[in-house]
């Protein structure tokens, strides 16, 4: 049967069937999901049972892997991170964010595979940060297009910190992984799209701006992403795939249980944002 997809919502999401993705792809179907990756930012898939291997292999066919700049205690496979969860409110992942946006080369994109799931809860929301970046007026857009914005791990390795996730010594995770600076408007390298790139989770100041005018327009813009319009809804069940792009997306984990959650995360690796 061939690839089919259903759109979900006008900006964001497709549904994926006809395929099976614990098998080894072949060029033809690896192209079509990359095209319907791009048109559509977000691809989910429900039944698709996979060893931890085969995800590796899966996320290997789009690009290099990206182990985790900072990896949880969950799993030993460095290549794939583990995220386990139980009561995840205020960790982190229920903030709006782009994975990674703290290195040089955030991540490509993300394949997530749903593990253990709660009867009811946990889902996860995608935003589209085209649609987010489309949605401001003209004179808005362009004084974005001429800004650059600080990005640091501080924020996120401290929640990590606190909830048991992660190494205990954050000015070893800090000197590891300096702040970077990256575009608020980021030019997507396969589409020539504009998107906004700055994330609650990891931008801390506007670099061009005095210090007042930064936190007040960095508030704007994070509050701006929240817009339904931009959103597409995923309800996990056990063994069911997203497949986001990081490079034009943003993603939320909605931390409304209380019984064990857990997703296997495969990266793959990015460029320079411009």
């Amino acid at each position: 049967m061939p690839i089919q997809l259903a759109a979900i919502t006008p900006e964001i999401g497709a549904e994926v069937t006809g395929v099976e993705l614990a098998r080894p792809l072949d060029a033809a179907t690896v192209d079509a999901l990359r095209a319907a990756l791009l048109e559509h930012l977000v691809l989910l898939f429900r039944e698709q049972p996979m060893t931890p291997e085969q995800q590796i292999a899966l996320a290997r066919a789009f690009g290099e892997i990206q182990r985790p700049p900072v990896k949880t205690h969950h799993g030993d496979n460095p290549d794939l991170n583990v995220l386990d969860q139980t009561s995840p409110r205020g960790e982190g992942a229920d903030s709006w964010h782009a994975d990674h946006t703290y290195t040089a080369r955030p991540a490509m994109g993300s394949i997530l595979r749903a593990v253990r799931v709660p009867p009811v809860g946990g889902d996860t929301l995608f935003a589209s940060m085209y649609a987010a970046y489309d949605a401001l007026s003209e004179p808005m857009q362009r004084m974005l297009c001429g800004l650059t914005a600080e990005h640091d791990i501080t924020r996120s390795a401290t929640r990590g910190i606190r909830a048991g996730h992660l190494e205990t010594d954050l000015r070893a995770i800090q000197q590891r992984l300096p702040p970077v600076t990256h575009p608020v408007v980021r030019t997507h390298p396969e589409t020539g799209r504009k998107a906004l790139f700055v994330n609650r989770n990891s931008t801390v100041r506007i670099c061009e701006l005095a210090e007042a005018e930064s936190a007040a327009l960095l508030h704007l813009l994070f509050d701006h992403v929240h817009l339904p319009e931009f959103q597409v809804r995923w309800r996990w069940a056990e063994d069911s795939v997203a497949f986001l792009d990081n490079r034009c997306t943003q993603h939320y984990a909605v931390a409304d249980y209380a019984e064990r959650r857990i997703l296997h995360r495969v990266t793959i690796a990015g460029d320079a944002p411009f």
